[in-house]
């Protein structure tokens, strides 16, 4: 039995309008996109209103025709699919065995792929938990589970832009015990092996959040976030903040002797 508690969802994507707005009046046919394109349009919500909760996770794109497709994670409720913007969504995970949501990635040479980490990567009383990554190759309309079952939580994935088969997972682990599966994962092969790369200096310590540093390049930061102990709830179970330098560079005082 599936249950839906009712939330309201308010979603302002800028980054997302339309480009006819603000033509240059010469005619030359460049978008000058500035406060004014914007200006007085508030938040409201465009749904999908009942849908199990909070929302954890954000992708979408904009076709050559202009049209905007969304795919939307809720912390217990599926993925959701729009494919007018935002006005009407549908659920696309329903057959799925788990509903909590982490991450979700388009592949940035094909959208059609999408990646979806399980598990909500928020650390709080009231949780739930995933059971790996997904991958679907035809816009969500079928799924497949590409590993990594015992994460518990997904906080993040990267595909490389120059190479789809190369993708990053960013796993925090398990919230009120120690997991050996924490840490930073990769996978060469579109997600048939996965292979940890870093991970903490002990069992409580997992990957936070990662980030792609310039264009083209492969993920180079790592945040690796506290934990409350299972005995007091209320303590932190720290680790320093670490930077993944990649091959071939040598980390300064301000940064590395070549451009990575």
């Amino acid at each position: 039995m599936r249950i839906e508690l009712t939330a309201l969802t308010c979603v302002f994507l800028p980054g997302l309008v339309s480009s006819a707005v603000g033509a240059d009046a010469a005619g030359s046919g460049a978008t000058v996109t500035d406060s004014g394109t914007i200006s007085g349009l508030g938040a409201r919500n465009i749904g999908s209103a009942a849908m199990s909760g909070r929302i954890s996770a954000l992708a979408g794109y904009t076709d050559a025709s202009g049209k905007v497709t969304l795919f939307v994670g809720a912390a217990s409720g599926g993925v959701w699919k729009s494919t007018d913007g935002g006005t009407t969504f549908k659920p696309v995970f329903d057959e799925q065995p788990v509903q909590s949501i982490g991450a979700i990635a388009l592949d940035p040479s094909n959208p059609k792929n999408v990646w979806v980490g399980s598990g909500e990567s928020w650390t709080r009383n009231s949780v739930s938990i995933g059971d790996g990554i997904y991958k679907s190759t035809d816009a969500g309309e079928t799924w497949t589970h590409v590993g990594l079952s015992d994460s518990e939580r997904i906080s993040k994935i990267i595909i490389d832009p120059r190479s789809a088969d190369t993708v990053y997972a960013c796993v925090p682990g398990k919230l009120w015990s120690d997991s050996a599966e924490r840490g930073l994962y990769k996978s060469s092969d579109g997600g048939h092996t996965w292979q940890l790369i870093l991970k903490g200096a002990n069992l409580s310590t997992g990957c936070g959040s990662i980030a792609r540093m310039g264009a083209g390049a492969g993920p180079k930061s790592l945040r690796k976030p506290t934990r409350a102990s299972p005995q007091s709830h209320t303590g932190a179970s720290r680790s320093p903040l670490r930077r993944v330098i990649p091959r071939g560079c040598t980390p300064s005082s301000s940064r590395p002797t070549r451009r990575c």
